[in-house]
This record gives structure tokens, sequence and C-alpha cells, in this order.
């Protein structure tokens, strides 16, 4: 089954107002970016994304924050982006703080299809206690705090039970792929990628090499395409038009001659 899309625009044509999106990437490493400047031009808005972060001012997700396009956060950190650092400490946006390896297993479960599961992380704080702000009132006060969550133990730990996390749409980033939407990911681009795919109902790849169904070795593959709803092939300028959070250079040591 060919599942290669012609533009971004098309891919993201079914994204509406309201709409659950995982996204894959890690700060600015391995982020969709074509399919997440698609969306800000199609306009949705009030957007539930799932993500490790929320891009930075300016680049990634930032730019669908920056437009007052997302209601609500679920992700591990704030990152750099001083914009959702404002936005949520004033109420304009909800925000649901969960440890990182929670977040990447509360998507693989819902991949899965494993509704919940039980995990360490988190027990004796407000991860599992409740009262984690969600929303800010704007005031500064906490207009809208988390839940209490099931605690059991097992073999003498208590664990948390956290829920897995299915979306609405994905949106990932892939180095190659085939037109049946199998998937290859470069090295820490891989990032959170593989596992916001598998917790799309509907997941759009953009991928910077498609090549034809074969090519790819299988036990090279990292996504299979039954994960896979939509492939975008990118351009060779989109696909080298790769932004770098934070540059940095080492200062050269100094030569000692002897």
């Amino acid at each position: 089954m060919d599942k290669t899309v012609t533009s971004a625009a098309r891919a993201v044509a079914d994204i509406g107002d309201g709409a659950s999106v995982a996204v894959g990437g890690f700060g600015l490493c391995g982020i969709p970016s074509v399919l997440i400047d698609a969306l800000h031009a199609r306009g949705a808005a009030a957007l539930e994304i799932v993500s490790n972060n929320c891009g930075i001012d300016g680049a990634g997700l930032g730019v669908l924050l920056a437009a007052d396009r997302i209601a609500r956060v679920t992700g591990s950190y704030v990152g750099e982006n001083k914009e959702f650092a404002r936005r949520y400490l004033t109420g304009e946006l909800e925000v649901e703080l969960v440890p990182q390896g929670t977040l990447a297993e509360r998507l693989r479960a819902g991949g899965c299809g494993i509704p919940a599961f039980y995990t360490p992380a988190g027990v004796g704080t407000q991860v599992a206690e409740g009262g984690l702000p969600w929303r800010h009132s704007p005031d500064g006060g906490v207009a809208l705090a988390s839940p209490p969550k099931e605690v059991r133990g097992f073999d003498g730990t208590d664990y948390v039970l956290e829920r897995g996390i299915t979306c609405d749409f994905a949106l990932v980033r892939a180095a190659r792929g085939d037109r049946h939407g199998n998937l290859v990911f470069n090295k820490s681009a891989r990032n959170f990628n593989v596992l916001a795919a598998m917790a799309g109902r509907i997941t759009i790849a953009e991928v910077e090499e498609v090549v034809e169904a074969g090519d790819l070795d299988p036990d090279h593959i990292h996504l299979p395409g039954v994960f896979v709803q939509h492939v975008l092939p990118l351009t060779p300028a989109q696909a080298a038009a790769k932004n770098i959070e934070r540059r940095t250079v080492s200062t050269p040591a100094t030569e000692v001659h002897v």
C-alpha cells in the first residue's frame, strides 16, 4: 500500500480544533518541523499536545505555542522556552508534567493497547499524591491540580498506577522510510519518535529519504509500517533544514611546546 502524500498541507488536513497530537523528537532534534509548520498554516487551535517538550521560542512546537494554538501539553520539561513558562505560570496553558521515563512508557503502553501500568517513579511525591499544578490562575494560584493516583505494593515495594496514552494523531520525522510506512531513524533523532508514532491513531511521518518497498533491510527497521498511515517525502532542502537548540564550541587547548 502506497501511503505517500503529495504535500504537508494535505498530510495534516484532517487535524482539526481540539485534536490530541503526539509529537516525536527531543528538543529540536528529530522533530517533524515541516508538519508542525503545516499545522500552523492550517490554523487548527485548542490542540492537546503530548511531547517530551514544547520546542523553543520561534522553533518547533514553539511556533504553535506562540500563535495560541495549544491548549494543553503533556510533557517532561519546559526546557528553554520562555513563552511556554510564561503561559503556564499565567494560566493560559494547561500543563501535565510527567517523569520522562514514565512519559515514554505511557506512550508505548498506549500504542501496545495496554491501558495502564505500575511504576515506582513518583511514589512518595505529588506525582502520586496529587497536587501538581496543571493550570495556574492569573494571580499565581493553582486553578487546577493533578488528582491522586492509585498506589499499590508489590513484593514490599510501592508502585503508582499510570495510564497509557493514545492520541488522535501523531507527527514524527524519520531519516529513511519506504512507501509502506516502514521507518528508520538516525541516532538520537529516534528519541520519542517511535513511541509517539505508536500512540497515534493516525500517524503522519515526514521522511528525509523515501525508498521503494523492499529496499529497507527488515532487521534495520525501527518502526513497522502498521503504525504509520501517511508518509510525506521531504525535499532535499527540507531534509537539510535542522535547527540546533544550543550551539556550543570548544575552546582550543593552548599548545605547549617543549
